[in-house]
């Protein structure tokens, strides 16, 4: 049985909120076992031997129904979380900056991304791509603000990638 980490997209922003507890009730009534959710931003820890265009498809029809919002999620496996701390390029330690991993559903649109990314002045917006993943290094508090940021926010990528903090992703390997 795989241990998979469901990564909400949206939630608890612009009207729409998911509580913690509520969240966890639905993934227990979808039928996975070990669920647990970690900190209020729509991250859930559970295990099932579903496949995972599966458990994708029916934790996003479980979300819109439940919580009314159009839900969209990345499923990647724990130990594909685990990878991508791993192998975070810039220096996670720098309190200067926010370390940001870039999880995408669709590989094609991650490389659309990076591709896109193109000519950015990289003190400005570090990104590296990994596997699986876009890796993101911008400064403390200017994450909506720079060119990377705004290109990250576009429509074309709302559906396939979700970003979460290094601090965050390790709280959810534990």
């Amino acid at each position: 049985m795989a241990t998979w980490v469901a990564l909400l997209r949206g939630v608890n922003v612009n009207g729409i909120t998911v509580r913690s507890a509520e969240l966890r009730s639905l993934f227990i009534e979808l039928g996975f076992a070990d669920v647990r959710t970690i900190l209020a931003s729509g991250n859930v820890v559970f295990t099932s031997p579903r496949s995972a265009a599966d458990l994708k498809r029916t934790v996003e029809a479980g979300l819109r129904e439940r919580f009314g919002y159009d839900a969209w999620i990345v499923l990647v496996t724990r130990e594909a979380v685990a990878a991508g701390i791993a192998a975070f390029p810039f220096d996670a330690a720098d309190a200067d900056r926010q370390p940001y991993v870039i999880f995408g559903s669709d590989a094609g649109v991650l490389a659309e991304l990076i591709a896109a990314a193109e000519g950015l002045d990289r003190e400005v917006d570090p990104i590296a791509r990994g596997d699986g993943v876009v890796y993101w290094n911008p400064v403390k508090g200017t994450t909506v603000d720079t060119p990377f940021g705004k290109l990250l926010s576009r429509r074309a990528y709302r559906e396939t990638t979700t970003n979460r903090n290094l601090r965050t992703l390790q709280k959810i390997v534990g």
